[in-house]
């Protein structure tokens, strides 16, 4: 199970594997129980830009990432986007369709070619029933999930834009392992609207990060991280 970040998050993409046997709420199961669950699922594609889901949509289905990417975001009165999260291969949304009948509150959009393994509530309340270890582990992603809702609104409240901006940059570095350069898992527009501000100032605070020897940007989204010691300070 996922437990951290998810939109540093960089899984695979490209992977042949079967998107039950990818998906950390299944991949626990044994060979019969995972065969079941498969034979349940169905593989629909997207095109980049294609909605999987929008607001006011009935929810009815669990949809499981096997290959792309998908924002998840809402709209506010006004009309302007909030990136809530990206969900990689092995990521999952429309959980909330798993206990009740209900719609959905957000928009889900293909950011590239995708594929998508689709099991209907009725198929998944059955399975939850059958195998109680599936719902522990989308309890623990609930938990996170929540968790870092939490952390994001703590920040839009108490933080400056470039602390919140150091510290995402932080959190890729973490997810990178032995490296000190990451890549950019979305463009500046997203990025601006996961952090509450705009993409002019992404680019602002960029270079003023640039400038005092934190970081060095570089092409295709790609960022190198020259001081971490400092960019925590900032």
């Amino acid at each position: 199970m996922h437990t951290h970040d998810h939109a540093c998050n960089h899984h695979p993409n490209g992977t042949n594997k079967s998107c039950i046997a990818l998906v950390p709420i299944f991949n626990h199961l044994e060979e019969g129980p995972m065969k079941e669950i498969m034979g349940t699922a169905q593989s629909v594609s997207y095109k980049r830009g294609e909605n999987i889901y929008q607001a006011g949509n009935q929810s009815d289905s669990l949809y499981i990432v096997n290959k792309g990417k998908i924002r998840i975001y809402r709209l506010s009165e006004s009309g302007k986007e909030q990136l809530v999260r990206i969900l990689y291969p092995g990521d999952f949304t429309g959980e909330l369709a798993l206990f009740s009948d209900s719609i959905h509150e957000s928009f889900a959009e293909a950011m590239e070619e995708t594929q998508v393994c689709m099991i209907t509530r009725s198929d998944l309340q059955e399975f939850l029933l059958k195998y109680p270890s599936i719902s522990l582990k989308i309890l623990a992603e609930f938990s996170n999930r929540l968790e870092q809702s939490e952390k994001q609104t703590a920040r839009f409240a108490t933080e400056k834009v470039e602390t919140r901006l150091a510290l995402f940059l932080a959190e890729c570095l973490d997810r990178e392992g032995q490296s000190n350069e990451i890549v950019l898992p979305m463009s500046k527009k997203d990025l601006a609207s996961y952090l509450g501000t705009t993409p002019e100032t992404i680019s602002r605070k960029m270079s003023d990060l640039e400038e005092a020897g934190y970081i060095k940007q570089k092409v295709h989204k790609r960022i190198e991280i020259l001081d971490l010691d400092g960019l925590l300070l900032v």
